[in-house]
């Protein structure tokens, strides 16, 4: 497992090494699938677009696949997040560190 961030909070602003820093971190081993999380699914998504379009430009086949609802999922009624969907929500392994 790899902890690259797509963009730095609290500015969301953009890792221009994002792709970068992925392909550094595969050390030129790329598997079949790479999976992106992050809070709610949305800047996992923008990351697994940007590293499989790299990929791609550099001919090498590789499926990057988002976690829809990220790790904490959507916000609901009350704007907390963590109950409404999401890998937690949905009771799927982690701990935390």
């Amino acid at each position: 497992m790899h902890c690259i961030e797509w963009a730095k909070f609290p500015d969301m602003i953009p890792n221009p090494r994002f792709v970068e820093e992925v392909m550094e971190a595969l050390d030129g081993q790329t598997p079949s699938q790479i999976f992106f999380i992050c809070r709610s699914g949305a800047r996992s998504k923008s990351a697994a677009v940007a590293v499989e379009n790299a990929l791609g430009e550099k001919g090498v086949q590789s499926r990057c696949v988002n976690v829809a609802e990220g790790f904490e999922g959507d916000l609901n009624a009350k704007k907390h997040r963590g109950g409404l969907n999401g890998w937690k929500a949905r009771g799927l392994p982690w701990k935390q560190s």
